[in-house]
């Protein structure tokens, strides 16, 4: 009992400060939210001026730390809180007032267990960036390399972890308010939030997906992930390379540096494309902040708290998705997405395709370069609703991904688009993942799986199924029962051998 006093004073007190920015206003008049819920909003604004325009940013600012990065998880999630709302959070700042470098000095000598002067030669005491959850600082390390140091806020697990529970007991509720709330799957939000903040506030998380990504991006030589100094990291305090170029946020300074501005558009649509499409493992903060120009031209990026992942088979049905809107083949997107689950099966395929047809119409015959895929993903989640569809948090991220990208490579270079970019690049990915050799490829080899464990599964059986022996004064010791049942077991293990053979050949022949 005193745990929910606890839950509604918290969220009392977190509902005043959103109506203050007009926010509640918003969702309050909303059609699909229930009767019960809006009750308790006007509540909440009771005595409170609203402003006519609301504020989504300030209000999570407003909120604290864990709202902020609350606020990013919710932009992801534009069929909850809508288009503008979630557009404004994606932009969100991380901008706080810094922790008195006092403190900071504490945590970073107890995860060192020295003084900092025997760990660094020097040490600026003026944070370069003060986010919601750490502080970043520059120093030169005692082998005299320039790093980047991050150190998490004090005091900052316990308010996450105070702030996550009330999320998860709120979503527990309004989810069961009615079905178009159980489909949005609130409860997954707050399962996404904890992951993303269980990665940022141990930064031996962050500091191994920065190291992850490097490893991807190997083949992509113009694209820098600063390396990590794993003598200097610890769950409070990550060290790392530091990174002296410009922000593509400057593109003045660009060009003044005489940086093209084409090329380094250029490289980031494919560092993008090779990270998601080819990786499944995807840098999901690629705002202007997080991305620099070095002076050879290199395009470096910083910031990897929030991470993307895409598995093999949700790639290659969201490659067929995007190349079946350029192509107009509507009955095969259908069927991916039935295939997929992402439709339940009680809805029509033939109505469904034809509201994907109202998507990829209107861009028919229009030029490569003057075709959006991040409008095309705007549109095809346009239709969840309609569809009953629970949406996918991890393509929601990758849409959200990927208008950023776009966006940011249009304002160095405006005439760039991401499939006039990368066109051959992700055409040749999908002949290579979707093409006959890539076929007999993938099941040859998962047959040879099955046929390796055949020698394991026989052994197996053996030992719960021993070979019958006879009394010896039966029959002589060199004929005993046992070495013909050993002798019976070979004959199944080549029978069983053969006939996986023989299924692989007849499978890969009536293809």
């Amino acid at each position: 009992m005193a745990a929910t006093f606890v839950h509604l004073y918290r969220l009392l007190s977190w509902g005043r400060i959103l109506a203050r920015h007009g926010v509640l206003k918003i969702v309050e008049t909303d059609p699909t939210t229930p009767t019960s819920l809006r009750l308790i909003m006007r509540i909440a604004r009771l005595g409170v001026h609203t402003p006519k325009e609301p504020t989504y940013a300030a209000a999570f600012v407003a909120l604290g730390p864990a709202a902020i990065k609350f606020g990013q998880t919710l932009s992801t999630r534009p069929d909850i809180i809508g288009d503008k709302a979630a557009n404004e959070l994606f932009s969100l700042q991380d901008s706080v007032p810094p922790v008195a470098f006092k403190e900071i000095r504490k945590v970073i000598e107890k995860a060192l267990g020295c003084p900092i002067e025997q760990s660094f030669r020097f040490f600026n005491e003026v944070p370069i960036g003060s986010a919601s959850i750490a502080q970043v600082y520059q120093a030169e390390t005692l082998e005299g390399q320039q790093v980047a140091v991050k150190v998490l806020r004090p005091g900052i697990e316990q308010a996450f972890k105070e702030a996550t529970e009330t999320y998860e007991w709120a979503a527990t509720r309004i989810e069961s308010l009615n079905k178009e709330l159980t489909r949005l799957r609130p409860r997954l939000v707050v399962n996404t939030f904890r992951q993303w903040t269980a990665r940022e506030l141990d930064l031996r998380r962050e500091a191994a997906s920065a190291s992850e990504l490097a490893e991807n991006m190997e083949a992509e030589p113009d694209f820098l992930v600063p390396k990590i100094d794993w003598g200097r990291t610890s769950r409070r305090m990550m060290t790392m390379q530091w990174v002296d170029g410009i922000k593509l946020s400057d593109r003045q300074r660009l060009i003044e540096s005489g940086h093209n501005l084409q090329t380094l558009a250029i490289r980031l649509v494919r560092s993008f494309l090779r990270q998601a499409i080819v990786d499944g493992f995807f840098h999901a903060d690629l705002h202007q902040g997080n991305l620099f120009a070095l002076q050879d031209g290199t395009l470096a990026v910083i910031d990897f708290g929030i991470m993307g992942r895409i598995d093999r088979k949700a790639r290659r049905w969201l490659a067929e998705i995007l190349y079946g809107l350029i192509t107009g083949n509507y009955a095969r997107i259908a069927e991916i997405h039935f295939e997929a689950g992402y439709v339940p099966p009680h809805h029509s395929i033939a109505e469904f395709t034809t509201a994907l047809r109202a998507i990829g119409e209107p861009i028919r015959g229009l030029p490569v370069r003057d075709i959006s895929i991040s409008h095309m993903l705007d549109g095809l989640f346009a239709i969840t609703r309609e569809f009953d569809m629970q949406t996918q948090p991890h393509l929601l991220l990758l849409q959200k991904t990927m208008v950023v990208v776009e966006g940011v490579a249009t304002s160095l270079y405006p005439d760039i688009n991401l499939w006039d970019t990368a066109g051959p690049f992700v055409k040749e990915w999908l002949r290579s993942e979707l093409g006959p050799e890539a076929y007999i490829a993938e099941h040859f080899h998962k047959n040879l799986k099955i046929f390796m464990q055949l020698p394991d599964l026989i052994q197996r059986i053996e030992q719960y199924y021993p070979p019958l022996t006879v009394a010896a004064p039966f029959l002589p010791f060199e004929k005993a029962p046992a070495k013909s049942g050993m002798k019976f077991w070979h004959y199944i293990a080549v029978i069983s051998v053969s006939l996986v053979i023989g299924a692989l050949i007849n499978h890969l022949w009536n293809r």
